[in-house]
């Protein structure tokens, strides 16, 4: 796992004993996990006393780089404390720091990855088509029409949504027929690339 050079820095900050104190740094490990979480906002930073107690610029930029660390962690599916060992040992903290630390990311961790996980901006899934022919005889105008319409109804879902939408459309015979063989291609598409 690898940190740019200012997360690398806040993280570093975060670790030194002379600038973030035993009770600050432990309150802030745990403000830091609830505001990841949703629990509490970014004033509580401000609220806690000891979090507080920091110089402004350094807490700044260790709360920065612990957020990056955290977050880098959850993504990269860190599980073993080996891992996140390393790079805080690189970033001279100390081993009560590096449990303490390693401790509230495992605890945390499966929420982490629960909000992390309905994040992002993806399409929404087909999971279902239902379809329905119509046939028109005649329009407004009183015209003969003779000719069957398609109602197509995509039932879709979302990532992180309990509730699909549901896409509606309708459309020709040649439409339709359109619509499937260009269905038929990207399954081919798709087919192509995983084989190689």
């Amino acid at each position: 796992m690898e940190l740019s050079r200012v997360a690398t820095e806040g993280v570093s900050l975060c670790g030194d004993s002379t600038r973030v104190g035993d009770r600050a740094f432990r309150n802030l490990i745990q403000v830091t996990m609830d505001i990841l979480l949703m629990k509490k906002n970014e004033e509580s930073l401000k609220s806690d006393e000891d979090v507080a107690s920091v110089d402004a610029a350094a807490l700044k930029q260790a709360y920065a780089g612990l957020v990056t660390l955290i977050l880098e962690a959850v993504k990269m599916d860190c599980d073993s404390p080996s891992i996140i060992a390393s790079l805080l040992e690189d970033c001279k903290w100390g081993s009560d720091r590096i449990d303490y630390f390693s401790k509230h990311f495992l605890e945390c961790k499966p929420e982490l990855e629960a909000l992390l996980a309905g994040t992002g901006s993806s399409f929404p899934h087909i999971v279902d088509v239902d379809w329905r022919l119509d046939y028109y005889i005649k329009n407004n105008q009183m015209d003969k029409v003779n000719k069957p319409t398609y109602l197509i109804t995509l039932k879709t879902e979302e990532a992180g949504k309990s509730q699909g939408k549901d896409v509606q459309f309708s459309c020709s015979m040649e439409q339709l027929q359109d619509l499937v063989g260009k269905l038929k291609d990207a399954c081919k598409s798709i087919e192509r690339a995983s084989a190689n």
